[in-house]
């Protein structure tokens, strides 16, 4: 099994892969699971803002991968991108449901309790809740599709090309959209910046968060992208994901079980 690393490097073992995941062989399986299950995760959680949420959409990815493997082509270079393309489609469908539940309850009962998740009492992850409600609060700021594009290009590192192919959408509409949202969050920025000037206070804490996640953001894709990022062993970290710290276990032990649901079905 090829862990810890990603294909992209390597078009020949890119290309056996796909063959292999189209053939059903579920060692394939595993290694692209290895490869590629934290930039799902991750893709979900920007889309989202929900770990629980963001665990259930790395799972129906997987599954719906793994049902349709058939129509993997056995030409072409990572499956990141139809993973992530996959994952957007199911991040949407989450939110949508969501809603619908949110809007029945509120039709039940005026207004919905709330619920609160018990990561916001654990303190070693209130800066990570934190860090998420500002990203989804700026991204908020953008059209969904826009946000898309966002999380493909700008956090998962998917070139033009490779987020065209995950949302099935030509690349110079990729482009289009890209330049719209990056448009609307420097005005959004620098709004904000316009009002800390005046007013110290929340808005000025705010403007630092937003600029802070920009930051984050580039440092991260400089990262992924940086040529010659090995380590000792000669792994590509550089093209790694962090891997998440919640939920690993359960959605790997799930992943590995998807063959054999799909035999009993």
């Amino acid at each position: 099994m090829r862990s810890n690393e990603d294909d992209d490097g390597d078009d020949g073992y890119a290309r056996r892969l796909r063959v292999r995941v189209r053939g059903g062989e579920r060692e394939a399986f595993g290694e692209l699971y290895e490869a590629h299950a934290s930039a799902v995760y991750n893709h979900a959680l920007r889309l989202t803002g929900d770990w629980s949420v963001a665990e259930e959409v790395m799972s129906e990815t997987f599954l719906a991968a793994w049902r349709g493997r058939g129509d993997v082509l056995e030409g072409g270079g990572s499956l990141r991108p139809w993973l992530l393309g996959i994952a957007t489609n199911k991040a949407l469908n989450a939110q949508r449901s969501l809603r619908r539940r949110l809007a029945f309850l509120a039709s039940r009962r005026g207004e919905p309790e709330a619920v609160d998740d018990f990561a916001d009492e654990a303190v070693s992850r209130i800066d990570d809740a934190r860090r998420l409600a500002e990203v989804q609060r700026v991204l908020k700021r953008l059209r969904r599709h826009e946000r898309e594009v966002i999380a493909l290009c700008v956090w998962a590192g998917l070139d033009y090309a490779q987020a065209a192919e995950a949302l099935g959408v030509p690349v110079g509409t990729v482009r289009s959209r890209l330049s719209r949202a990056r448009a609307r969050l420097r005005e959004f920025v620098e709004r904000e910046a316009g009002d800390g000037g005046r007013a110290p206070g929340a808005a000025g804490r705010t403007t630092t968060h937003a600029a802070r996640t920009a930051r984050t953001a580039r440092t991260a894709r400089r990262e992924r992208t940086a040529p010659g990022a090995h380590t000792g062993s000669g792994t590509r970290t550089g093209f790694m994901e962090p891997r998440s710290r919640r939920g690993e276990v359960e959605s790997e032990a799930a992943f590995v079980a998807l063959p054999l649901q799909e035999e009993a079905r």
